[in-house]
């Protein structure tokens, strides 16, 4: 357990902007933030973060909370792994009533795979930098290839010892369960039932996740059999999903949000060059496929992609139909090609930083250009080919959502493949429709806040209508917002409003369960002298409670500040009048649970089996009614009879 003291430095430290920033793209819109959900595929923003309340909420998810939440629901960190994060983020000391040594092996499944990976990278670091075989073997190579010690130290580069069992008999001797290191792919199982070590003799690159931690590597022989393969990887784990995973995207992030953009290679070592070489937003596929997931990865920092391809024609034909996936996200795509011969990693170290910018700068072109221009090229002369060439750019066209880049590379690629505008227009149109039919979709998205004089989000709650379950809500709302604040009204004056609302509901009985433990929880507080506010909810430790809470305090939109002086509209404000408001969300719960109870009275006369049962519930009846009545001329209302 990590001590209370801890946490609330820890609360106090963070900014859940920086925090949620790290992993989405955030604009600046009134006092909050906005940008794509990460938990969602969307093109409209409804991802919203409020720094003065310190909570995000995913309107297309649903899910909502604190900076604690969000990382517990991106990254699926328990709630002690979440606190950890953010105390080695703003460098506050974690303080635990057990040593964490002790705690090992009560670890979750998940927490536990991890921690291998971590001393598997610690182990292969420490053999390259303090062994005989690991300097003269693993780090002569890296130096040749011209790595500085400093980069191989940030991407934690090592060494695996050219040795059956040197890795998996340490772990074994360092207390580590033979189950974890078989399920992390670090040893392998032979049929005996003994392991050995899977990357034996291998430079090892780790993979880190989107925080930082190590989940998986890749190891590259030096040997020149042919029968053994260059590259092992780690197998798919509980921890690594190599369609979900970046090579490089931890140490490149805040670079891709600071660049917005982002260089995608091939390699490894590509990226290790080009970082190296200073330009740190430089990430790579590790030679699989690009995947939606990936591609998504990018986009909740970026909506620019530089493809740096090496000189393989081949290679970049067989790429291109699969590029087409980041079209389809709505991301913008340039190509970068280099010479013959040439890959990011060689040119880097042949031309320098410099020069390798300069070059980036000067031959990147738009994706779609950039795949006409090769397969034309590919096609020459035959007419059939150049048809299909222009089938194939129009399909990549089709894929991209905003209608107005799309028109725009129409009319770019009409001229370069000599053929009228209008003609790839009506194949675009039949393409979309066919989409559209095949999907179930518009053919055409709206997109949402273009215009200044739309609602912007915000995280104020809209008032709802009198109904049910939407009272309960109602009143918790007005306790989470309201609750700290002193009244000074004519007939009470100088008490807070929580303590005065949960008076004023020792009658009623909360039916939804998320709100009677709200109102349970809110009333042992005041009853121990504490008045909690929204942030004592925000981060309570109960998920419902946190969940409610975000909901009451979180809306999509407000109006806009200029709203007023376009529309002459004018809109109350509930804080205007505070009594009417407070009192008035009081009355209507009651007024609804009274209803409810005189209903079921009216049922239970019409079923009652003597004179004297029916006098007692008409009895009953006649008293909620004068209740009804009292609270009706209150709220001035009229109750039809």
């Amino acid at each position: 357990m990590i001590t209370k003291l801890t946490v609330d430095k820890i609360m106090e430290a963070t900014d859940i902007v920086e925090v949620v920033g790290e992993f989405v793209q955030l604009k600046k819109r009134g006092a909050n933030y906005v940008g794509l959900s990460p938990f969602a595929n969307e093109k409209t923003p409804s991802f919203t973060v409020s720094p003065v309340k310190g909570i995000f909420k995913d309107f297309s998810s649903g899910k909502g909370g604190s900076a604690v939440t969000f990382l517990m629901e991106l990254e699926k960190f328990t709630y002690p792994e979440a606190l950890k994060w953010l105390a080695k983020k703003y460098g506050i000391e974690v303080e635990e009533t057990v040593e964490s040594a002790e705690n090992k092996e009560a670890e979750n499944h998940r927490e536990s795979l991890m921690i291998v990976s971590s001393f598997a990278a610690q182990f292969f670091q420490r053999s390259m930098w303090d062994t005989d075989e690991g300097k003269s073997i693993g780090l002569s190579y890296f130096r040749e290839r011209a790595f500085t010690p400093e980069v191989m130290r940030k991407f934690e580069l090592g060494y695996s010892p050219d040795q059956w069992e040197a890795f998996t008999g340490e772990a074994i001797k360092s207390g580590y369960q033979e189950q974890y290191l078989e399920e992390t792919g670090l040893s392998v199982k032979r049929d005996n039932g003994t392991l050995y070590d899977r990357y034996r003799g291998r430079v090892m690159f780790p993979i880190h996740s989107f925080t930082g931690r190590v989940i998986a590597f890749g190891g590259r022989t030096l040997k020149s059999d042919k029968n053994v393969p260059k590259y092992v990887n780690s197998p798919e784990s509980e921890i690594y999903h190599k369609s979900n995973v970046l090579y490089g995207l931890y140490f490149a992030k805040r670079s891709i949000r600071e660049q917005d953009n982002c260089y995608l290679v091939e390699g490894y070592a590509d990226v290790l060059s080009v970082h190296q070489a200073g330009i740190e937003n430089v990430v790579a596929s590790s030679g699989t496929s690009l995947t939606v997931e990936q591609i998504r990865l990018i986009g909740r920092l970026t909506q620019n992609i530089t493809i740096l391809y090496d000189g393989d024609a081949a290679g970049i034909k067989a790429s291109l139909r699969g590029l087409d996936l980041i079209l389809e996200e709505g991301l913008n795509v340039k190509v970068v090609l280099f010479p013959d011969g040439d890959d990011p990693d060689s040119y880097v170290r042949k031309v320098g930083a410099s020069a390798f910018k300069q070059y980036i700068e000067h031959n990147k072109k738009d994706f779609i250009p950039y795949k006409t221009s090769i397969l034309l090229k590919d096609a020459g002369s035959d007419p059939l080919r150049r048809a299909e060439v222009i089938r194939e750019v129009v399909e990549s066209i089709a894929r991209i959502p905003d209608s107005i880049k799309a028109s725009v590379f129409i009319r770019e690629c009409s001229h370069q493949m000599q053929i009228e505008e209008r003609v790839l227009l009506t194949e675009l149109n039949k393409m979309r429709l066919a989409r559209s039919k095949k999907t179930g979709l518009q053919a055409e998205r709206i997109e949402a806040y273009q215009d200044n004089t739309q609602p912007a989000p915000t995280l104020e709650a809209p008032r709802e209508k009198h109904t049910g379950l939407t009272q309960e809500k109602e009143v918790i709302r007005l306790l989470l917002h309201y609750g700290n604040r002193i009244v000074d009204w004519d007939d009470i004056a100088n008490t807070y409003i929580g303590p005065f609302v949960i008076s004023q509901l020792d009658d009623v009985t909360f039916d939804n369960e998320q709100c009677k433990m709200f109102i349970d929880i809110y009333r042992k507080q005041v009853e121990d002298g504490v008045l909690p506010d929204e942030q004592f909810f925000i981060h309570h430790p109960d998920k419902q409670i946190v969940d409610l809470s975000v909901d009451l305090l979180a809306s999509r939109y407000t109006l806009s500040e200029n709203w007023y002086e376009m529309h002459k509209i004018l809109v109350s404000d509930e804080t205007q009048n505070m009594r009417a408001t407070v009192l008035g969300a009081i009355f209507h719960l009651k007024q609804q649970k009274v209803s409810v109870i005189l209903e079921n009275l009216r049922k239970e006369l019409q079923a009652a089996q003597n004179a004297e049962e029916e006098e007692i519930l008409m009895g009953r009846y006649i008293q909620l009614k004068k209740v009804e009545k009292y609270i009706s001329d209150y709220l001035g209302s009229v109750i039809i009879k």
